[in-house]
């Protein structure tokens, strides 16, 4: 009994202390700064930024020096001393500085896909345990009026006015109330540790039983328009085409010879020849197919495309028709509990005598599963409407 009455004084806690705690918009800014995989992944990306930069300048310088005693030992020594720089086609390097500044470009979108990813289960959470915690309050005026049946019952019997079969209902349901109660509480703190490890281990304070304002959803035409016009995905796929078409450009340009120049110097015999050092490379072999290979990833790049705008439309579709279905339960369920709040009157029914306990018990547990699914259905409402908007995140 000790556990279900703190459990009734968190549950009055969360109303009092709602306005004065973090909201949802809040709760998901800190995991934004806190969460470790986030933070791990901007430090993939930097070192990823840092990869992309490499390999843009020209190879390292090369020095040689040859020193070649002669045999028999009259015969003088050679001395050869060289220095060669090694170029791509010039050209090249322009295209892979492009190359480079398209990979460092789809990085930020890849962040944020995978912030969105994070952030979006976290706010499955967050209305999960607002969920929750508006189950929470329901539960707890269930558990004071079966309380007040209990012990109406159980006086009534003292009195000679009840009978043990009415007194056995109401244990039955203060049981099972007290039971929901009690599980609903182990959820939400499933939840709250969740959120929690998603706050990078520090706790989460969530006890709002209001959900945040939900942004109005336009038609699905438009709302589809919207979510592919900010797809973090869909750019990423999009700028992995532009980065192939890049590449096949610089890769046209590495099939061209390659240039070397430098200093040569060599000393024989007593005489001294110092001058200028060229070369150049033959593409016979060593990139063969490269090219063919490219635009066979171009095409490939296309194809992605179309199959994920594809994917993705059904999806958003499937969404849509989710967050239709769920609103018109929500609507038409508001609107009967609004017009058919007869728990008040089942009590004085019940307490004048005009009702049987079983009708009392029978009734009011028709009300409590349309408000049970109300409850629910709002839920899924609200989760349907946040993987519309998750680009937003």
């Amino acid at each position: 009994m000790k556990m279900i009455i703190n459990l009734l004084m968190a549950v009055a806690g969360l109303a009092s202390t709602a306005l004065a705690q973090s909201t949802v918009d809040q709760v998901l800014a800190e995991i934004a700064r806190n969460n470790k995989s986030i933070i791990a992944n901007n430090q993939f990306q930097e070192a990823q930024k840092l990869t992309f930069k490499t390999g843009l300048m020209p190879e390292n310088p090369k020095v040689e020096y040859d020193y070649l005693p002669g045999s028999p030992a009259d015969a003088g020594t050679q001395r050869d001393f060289n220095v060669t720089q090694g170029f791509d086609f010039p050209t090249a390097y322009g295209k892979k500085a492009k190359v480079s500044g398209q990979q460092i470009a789809k990085l930020k979108f890849e962040a944020d896909a995978f912030r969105q990813n994070v952030l979006l289960e976290a706010k499955h959470y967050c209305i999960e345990l607002i969920y929750r915690n508006n189950l929470a309050v329901e539960l707890s005026k269930r558990f004071e009026r079966a309380t007040s049946v209990h012990q109406n019952y159980k006086t009534r019997l003292a009195n000679g006015q009840g009978t043990v079969l009415d007194l056995n209902k109401a244990s039955l349901q203060l049981l099972a109330i007290k039971t929901e109660l009690q599980l609903n509480e182990s959820e939400r703190n499933k939840v709250l540790h969740k959120l929690s490890e998603l706050n990078g281990g520090k706790e989460v304070v969530l006890p709002d039983t209001a959900y945040p304002p939900a942004p109005v959803v336009p038609a699905f035409e438009e709302m589809d328009s919207l979510i592919e016009a900010n797809d973090p995905v869909l750019k990423i796929i999009r700028k992995e085409k532009e980065i192939v078409a890049y590449q096949v450009e610089l890769t046209k340009t590495l099939t061209f010879p390659k240039i070397e120049a430098g200093y040569h110097s060599q000393a024989i015999l007593g005489q001294q020849y110092r001058g200028a050092h060229f070369g150049l490379s033959i593409p016979l072999w060593e990139n063969k197919n490269k090219v063919k290979a490219q635009n066979a990833n171009l095409a490939w790049s296309d194809l992605q495309i179309q199959d994920h705008r594809t994917e993705h439309y059904y999806r958003n579709k499937q969404l849509y028709e989710q967050y239709l279905n769920f609103k018109k339960i929500v609507d038409e369920y508001q609107s009967l509990l609004a017009n058919a709040n007869n728990i008040e009157l089942l009590s004085k029914a019940l307490d004048k005598g005009e009702i049987s306990s079983i009708e009392y018990f029978l009734e009011q547990s028709f009300f409590y599963s349309a408000y049970d699914k109300l409850l629910l259905s709002d839920r899924e409402l609200q989760k349907a409407i946040t993987e519309l908007y998750k680009f937003q995140l």
